[in-house]
């Protein structure tokens, strides 16, 4: 059935999402600070619309991907924010990685305003976007889940219900921690491979099948070597991404010192001027030692 939709956020992710959703014959409204990184979406079909409100005014799912938990705040609450135009009985669904107090906070402002919230963050980057392919953590009612479903795989293959309000979000943590500290394993693989004179695509060739095998290791590490540090996904929103799980670990008396290291050496990245490349390269702060 055509849905009314919404989309805030048409970033490297965002644009490709919203190119399914008008390919299924969805009727999408758009919204981005960035007003021409929605013209290609304009053309397709979609409308623009000048404020986060504006878009969400009378939609029937309102879907939302945006930097950081500052600006997922101010989407939803500013004064031009989602809740002062959704309708009774809309469905608000936040993909962007941010904190579980936050989904938990937005998810009891949206039951007092009738708008149902979900936490739905997703991993697979450009790729997974461009190709419908991604993994969606979902956390809130099981029912609303239920009803999300069939949008969700319009752009997923992996779409996983976590339970209630936040859990998405901490699901999503739990992916994120295991890209943040797998990426030091690749670079140094990369980096090994390299000084050692080898031929590196007959050692992804070699590795990418046995144990060693990740989605970084077979879609990033060829960029690495191919000198592509074209984000799939920003260094900076890695760097975001890793504090939350650190905090949230703090909260549970949970130390993770591999993942401390990995935020170390991203900052690092960050202060060299890479914090708008893409994760893999953090292969430079190997190449540049």
């Amino acid at each position: 059935m055509k849905k009314n939709i919404a989309f805030i956020g048409t970033g490297v992710m965002g644009a490709s999402i919203v190119k399914h959703l008008l390919k299924a014959g969805h009727e999408v409204t758009v919204y981005n600070r960035t007003k021409s990184k929605t013209d290609e979406l304009v053309k397709l079909g979609a409308k623009w619309a000048e404020t986060p409100a504006e878009a969400s005014e009378g939609q029937d799912i309102i879907l939302t991907m945006v930097g950081y938990p500052k600006d997922v705040e101010e989407v939803f609450t500013g004064k031009d924010g989602i809740f002062q135009a959704a309708k009774v009985g809309a469905i608000a669904v936040d993909m962007t990685t941010s904190e579980p107090s936050l989904a938990k906070k937005l998810f009891e402002i949206g039951r007092e305003k009738k708008v149902h919230m979900i936490d739905a963050p997703v991993s697979g980057g450009d790729i997974g976007a461009q190709n419908g392919t991604l993994s969606i953590m979902v956390g809130g009612e099981k029912e609303i889940f239920d009803q999300l479903f069939p949008i969700f795989e319009l752009f997923g293959t992996n779409v996983v219900y976590h339970g209630a309000a936040g859990a998405g979000q901490h699901a999503k943590m739990c992916n994120q921690i295991v890209i943040a500290s797998g990426m030091i394993g690749v670079c140094e693989s990369m980096a090994y491979g390299l000084k050692a004179g080898l031929s590196m695509e007959d050692v992804l060739k070699s590795i990418t099948s046995g144990a060693a095998g990740s989605w970084s290791l077979s879609n990033l590490a060829p960029r690495m070597l191919k000198g592509d540090l074209e984000p799939g996904f920003y260094i900076k929103h890695m760097i975001k991404d890793m504090k939350v799980a650190l905090e949230e670990a703090e909260k549970m008396n949970l130390q993770l010192p591999g993942l401390t290291l990995a935020k170390e050496l991203y900052e690092e990245l960050e202060k060299r001027g890479y914090g708008e490349k893409g994760t893999q390269a953090l292969i430079q702060y190997y190449k540049e030692k």
